[in-house]
């Protein structure tokens, strides 16, 4: 989950605009990736528990 906005990240869903196919976990996504919804670090994510 997003630090700054609050995004849960869905490994079934991806994101296709951030390049990342469906299927992929969070931790094989590249630290490169930016959070689609407000442009935080892969690392300003922190493990989301329902």
């Amino acid at each position: 989950m997003c630090t700054s906005c609050g995004f849960i990240y869905d490994p079934d869903e991806g994101d296709a605009d951030g390049g990342i196919p469906p299927g992929t976990a969070f931790e094989d996504i590249p630290d490169s990736w930016f959070c689609p919804v407000c442009g935080a670090r892969k690392a300003d994510f922190e493990p989301y528990a329902e």
